[in-house]
């Protein structure tokens, strides 16, 4: 079997999540050989008594060649940790253990996509959260932003339609496996969204849209954006849940005020009296992020052949061998923050490509 096989196969054994698929790697050196690892070995690589019985028991069931076949069958990608196109954004989130080891991918990514915001918020939407999420979110994808969201009923629905009216990008995270679409009156606009955007998730195939699934598939909504936008939310809204963990990722929250009699309000009011951005308008997040016409900065980018005093510092020290951005760092002797902000940029002109998480090479 190959080594794709072996992370699609961990990633059905339940209580193997990032640390332990880091675990695995860094004991056996590849899933394959993890794989085929006995109780003692487990043992010794630092799973407790729980994860090394469901690895044993699940393994025995689980045919990771079969389960490759439904896949490809269904045109669903898998992307890994060490795949060229894993999400850059989420890739940085590896060490806070907040990085899925495996997304699964109907549709395609674009370079552009790094210029993302997450939108949420109440699947009971008002007129007004209708109206403003529509506004800002079409707004947004026309200057430029991919828009991702969840698929769910309310504001998610409503700001994916937004995106795709102006033809924008958008991202769907579902939480459930992709050979379901949850609500099921929203195939249409999953359809719609393979084909300008991509539905993603880190559930594999058979995985129903149960409410446990929803915390996880929130953290990986705000870990593809550089921002979450909370438009209508109640006290207990999962909205919440991913402004929360936003927070956690050093993205920048948003929210939009509302009425103070409305109990649909109540969430995103109080997350502007903790600190969140409140937005009344699609340039007060554009100039937050710093991102006002980024479709006009990424085609700059691809174009211009000059580079910046930090970027020639970068191309001066990246080769052909794959660098990690530690190493770029130290040779470069810049903070990480302006090496990271450099590979994005090279990334996007064409002059090198992430081969892996975190590392690079000319390409």
């Amino acid at each position: 079997m190959t080594e794709r096989e072996f992370w699609i196969g961990f990633n059905k054994i339940p209580g193997v999540g990032p640390v332990r698929f880091r675990q695995l790697l860094d004991v056996f050196g590849t899933l394959g050989n993890a794989w085929h690892a006995s109780r003692e070995d487990l043992r010794q690589a630092g799973l407790d008594k729980r994860a090394i019985q469901s690895v044993l028991e699940n393994r025995r069931l689980i045919d990771p060649r079969a389960e490759l076949a439904r896949l490809d069958k269904l045109g669903i990608a898998v992307l890994t940790w060490e795949d060229d196109l894993y999400p850059p954004l989420l890739s940085e989130l590896r060490a806070i253990d907040q990085a899925p080891p495996v997304l699964y991918l109907r549709g395609t990514l674009d370079e552009s996509d790094l210029w993302a915001l997450t939108v949420v918020g109440t699947r009971s939407i008002s007129a007004y959260g209708r109206q403003v999420a529509h506004r800002l979110a079409a707004e947004l994808a026309a200057n430029g932003l991919c828009i991702v969201s969840g698929l769910a009923r309310g504001v998610d629905a409503e700001v994916h339609a937004a995106a795709l009216e102006v033809g924008g990008r958008t991202l769907a995270v579902l939480g459930c496996g992709l050979d379901t679409i949850y609500p099921p009156e929203h195939r249409q606009l999953a359809a719609s969204i393979i084909q300008n955007g991509a539905l993603i998730s880190p559930f594999p195939l058979g995985t129903r849209p149960e409410g446990k699934n929803f915390a996880p598939r929130n953290r990986v909504m705000s870990g593809l954006a550089r921002g979450v936008l909370v438009v209508e939310a109640g006290d207990k809204s999962g909205a919440l849940v991913t402004a929360g963990y936003a927070l956690e990722q050093g993205r920048e929250v948003f929210a939009v005020p509302g009425n103070i009699t409305a109990h649909g309000s109540n969430g995103t009011n109080h997350l502007i009296q903790d600190g969140a951005h409140p937005v009344l308008s699609a340039q007060d997040i554009l100039e937050v992020l710093d991102l006002e016409r980024v479709a006009h900065y990424v085609e700059a980018a691809a174009s211009l052949p000059s580079m910046s005093a930090d970027e020639e510092q970068v191309m001066r020290n990246i080769s052909n061998d794959p660098a990690h951005i530690d190493d770029l760092t130290r040779l470069c002797e810049l903070p990480v923050a302006q090496v990271s902000s450099a590979l994005t940029m090279l990334e996007l002109k064409g002059v090198v490509r992430q081969v892996a998480p975190m590392t690079y090479v000319r390409k």
